[in-house]
């Protein structure tokens, strides 16, 4: 079964994008046995990517003895695939030094951040991909060489100093167009597990991601000044943004489509908090979010606000958080500036949740939020908070009614909830992580 996206050129991805295929082509493999030191196989590992031909693949492999394959950072190369065999683990190293951009920055707390390599780079890379199922683990709970500390723990540590930590993103995909992951399995990320950049054309298709819920600044997938995007049949469970659409300096994001996936622990799936360059086209369908702080969020501010429009979300459950609803155009209370956050042409439709408190906030009456409302579903304790907001309620309803109190929930014109609720990978029941 596939998920196409051909239907409509607007709010989606304009592709017709269908469930990856694996590289039939294999110009090396190797096993857990050819890095027995991370130095070791970085080096390999690097030299079998860098001999590839396009639309050929690097194979890894677990040998009889053992799993992990350790290495530092690793550039992708343009029309190779980097294929993870079941059972192998891709570990990265936990040591600064590796990842360091040259000004010994890295594994340290400063006011600028940004002083690492990612640990797999997609720079101009076109064609590349990452498949396979086997594991890539990020180590972000390890304790790193030479320190005293965790990457998570130096970044908790940077918050409570009120400043910027220096540490390694899983995967950075950079000014690189029609790029594939799938299937892989991304865990323990020191920082965001898949962060984009200037990309045109990007698949995310049956992946699984799984940090703490507790791994500062862990967001699961961050397209930025992106075009064309699906991610499609994904399970994700974090300490930050699940899912987190930007448009900051780089550009605009444009034409995505988020499918058929399962969100847990973490901040929901969000637009924001940089939309300072625009987000538009954006389609939402076949979503649960369960345990998530936040369920449907739009964050942004007057530093780095901008018009935020054309969104649909379709069929979509949440329970377990907050603010199953979050829109909000004051994200940062203390922002100044004269970026405003706009968010226009926003559709909720056939969405249904528990209990919390139902936000949605518009900047001024002179830049109201405007959203409709078409079989959208709460319960229990379930209150809205709406401000600066023109709401059009269609003929789906709205339960409870906007300025009303909680009422007893219906399942007329709702999503089927029950029919859409999946257990993480490898649980037993449906949880927060």
């Amino acid at each position: 079964m596939t998920v196409a996206a051909t239907h409509s050129a607007q709010a989606q991805d304009r592709r017709n994008v269908q469930e990856p295929v694996p590289p039939t082509q294999v110009c090396a493999v190797l096993s857990a046995d050819d890095a027995p030191s991370a130095k070791v196989g970085q080096a390999k590992l690097q030299a079998a990517l860098d001999g590839c031909r396009t639309g050929q693949a690097v194979r890894l492999t677990p040998s009889r003895t053992k799993a992990v394959f350790a290495s530092g950072p690793i550039e992708m190369r343009a029309g190779v695939v980097l294929w993870l065999d079941a059972g192998a683990v891709l570990a990265a190293e936990p040591d600064p030094r590796l990842y360091d951009l040259g000004d010994g920055r890295c594994g340290l707390i400063n006011n600028a951040g940004g002083g690492c390599r990612p640990f797999l780079n997609f720079h101009k890379a076109n064609g590349a991909g990452l498949m396979g199922d086997g594991t890539i683990d990020g180590q972000g709970g390890a304790v790193m060489i030479g320190k005293a500390e965790t990457w998570w723990a130096l970044a908790s540590r940077a918050q409570v100093e009120g400043r910027e930590q220096n540490v390694p993103r899983l995967v950075q995909i950079d000014s690189s167009n029609n790029i594939t992951v799938y299937r892989i399995t991304l865990r323990n990320a020191p920082n965001v597990h898949i962060a984009m950049n200037k990309v045109q054309g990007v698949t995310v298709w049956g992946v699984t991601i799984n940090t703490p819920a507790d791994a500062r600044n862990t967001d699961g997938i961050d397209p930025g000044a992106a075009m064309d995007v699906t991610i499609a049949r994904t399970f994700i469970s974090t300490g930050d943004d699940d899912i987190a659409i930007k448009a900051g300096d780089n550009g605009a994001t444009r034409h995505v489509s988020i499918l058929d996936i399962h969100i847990y622990s973490g901040h929901g799936l969000s637009i924001g908090s940089e939309t300072n360059s625009g987000v538009s086209d954006v389609l939402v369908r076949n979503v649960t979010i369960d345990g998530a702080v936040s369920g449907l969020r739009i964050k942004s501010d007057p530093s780095r606000g901008g018009l935020v429009q054309a969104v649909r979300y379709e069929n979509v459950c949440v329970r377990g958080s907050r603010r199953p609803i979050d829109f909000d155009t004051r994200y940062d209370p203390r922002a100044q500036g004269t970026k405003i956050p706009v968010y226009s042409n926003i559709v909720l439709r056939q969405v249904a949740g528990e209990g919390g408190r139902l936000v949605m906030h518009g900047y001024d009456a002179a830049h109201p939020l405007g959203v409709s409302l078409d079989g959208v579903r709460f319960v229990d304790n379930a209150t809205w908070d709406v401000v600066n907001t023109q709401a059009i309620v269609m003929a789906g309803g709205v339960t409870p009614p906007i300025g009303a109190p909680a009422a007893a929930w219906s399942a007329v014109n709702g999503p089927n909830c029950k029919a859409l609720w999946t257990p993480f990978p490898g649980d037993t029941a449906v949880q927060s992580h």
